[in-house]
């Protein structure tokens, strides 16, 4: 069965405005490109094109999301005010997340967009589905745009399946480079989805993805929250993958399996300091498809969040394809050897103790 790609030309016209990079213009930073622009989408999109990819897609047509749809998890108040503010020619939505005019019929869009990945995949119509969406989601909480992201795709999308679809377990997997807090708050209490989230330790937000964020009521437990620290490669990542992602999976046996897919855990994404290399991607995702073989008929759905490097992001979204797919292009990752010659990419003691600290956590998944 196929993979589903689901994009549209409206994704790369949402405004991010003149900024420098994550600072607002002023005096004393010369400003130019949001770090959150259109680059790294374009870029990835022409990959798959340029590179034949594409021909071994099925193309999944978006749609808005309804407010319907959007109000599973936010608020009128919220949904309002970005309306509001697109109208009027944009703002920030709160704190470093600029947008401009038409960004909120865009945001929709992109929800949205998760959405029908969502419905392709249970429908049996695709086996796994890749959403390149923008803007991105899963910084966005109940009433708070956030962290360059105006809606949470992955949640709403989530919502979706289990009000219209009937489904009962859902497990996410997060791979950014910054903590999900977004889809975290979105379940805290929902024993019906266990967020898992590979990130760097307290890099964004700040003070949030800890070791004792576990859930609450009867969703305890079921928030799994793996911080690494800086400096973790593919050695790291995979370790993290296999000693906790995994047996966590194999213990909550989900339905489907979400993948909010941010590649700033890149080698060189200018807001993350991690090593991981497009082959790194290749093999995690390896690893959650043989996993959702085993457990959930194969389902799975990326949605694309985070990677800001438009020299490399596309590599590793293409890597991470082609393993979706079962289609390799014979496309070279350009940066792949640099990345393996910086040394330590092998798993290093003290991240072996940091996943082992969230290995201990395992227990309260049932």
């Amino acid at each position: 069965m196929a993979t589903g790609f689901v994009f549209h030309e409206l994704y790369l016209w949402h405004n991010t405005q003149n900024w420098a990079l994550v600072f607002p213009p002023g005096l004393t930073v010369q400003p130019g490109e949001h770090a959150e622009n259109p680059e790294t989408k374009r870029r990835f999109k022409n990959l798959v094109e340029v590179s034949g990819l594409s021909d071994h897609l099925v193309a999944i047509r978006p749609r808005p999301a309804t407010e319907t749809e959007i109000l599973r998890f936010h608020t009128a108040a919220h949904l309002e005010k970005i309306r509001r503010m697109s109208a009027a020619g944009g703002g920030d939505a709160s704190e470093l997340t600029p947008f401009g005019t038409g960004s909120y019929e865009i945001a929709l869009l992109a929800a949205g967009g998760t959405i029908e990945a969502m419905d392709a995949v249970l429908a049996g119509r695709v086996r796994n589905a890749y959403a390149l969406v923008r803007p991105p989601g899963h910084h966005a909480t109940q009433d708070v745009g956030m962290g360059f992201c105006l809606f949470g795709n992955v949640a709403i999308a989530i919502l979706h399946a289990q009000a219209v679809r009937g489904v009962g377990r859902v497990a996410t997997v997060d791979w950014d480079v910054h903590h999900g807090n977004g889809t975290q708050a979105a379940f805290y209490d929902d024993p019906g989805v266990l967020t898992i989230s590979l990130h760097q330790d307290n890099l964004f937000p700040a003070r949030s993805g800890g070791l004792d964020e576990r859930g609450a009521g009867a969703g305890f437990g079921y928030n799994l929250n793996i911080p690494l620290p800086p400096g973790c490669g593919d050695g790291a990542y995979l370790e993290a993958m296999r000693r906790v992602v995994l047996p966590a999976l194999e213990r909550y046996r989900p339905e489907v399996i979400v993948v909010p897919s941010g590649f700033d855990a890149g080698g060189v994404d200018p807001l993350g300091r991690m090593m991981v290399s497009a082959e790194g991607f290749r093999q995690m995702t390896r690893l959650l498809m043989e996993a959702a073989d085993r457990l959930c008929g194969g389902r799975i759905v990326m949605s694309h969040e985070g990677g800001y490097s438009a020299m490399y992001a596309p590599y590793c979204g293409l890597a991470v394809l082609e393993e979706l797919s079962g289609h390799r292009t014979g496309v070279a990752d350009p940066w792949g050897p640099h990345i393996a010659e910086w040394g330590q990419q092998a798993l290093q003691p003290h991240q072996a103790a940091a996943i082992e600290a969230a290995a201990a956590l395992l227990a309260d998944i049932r």
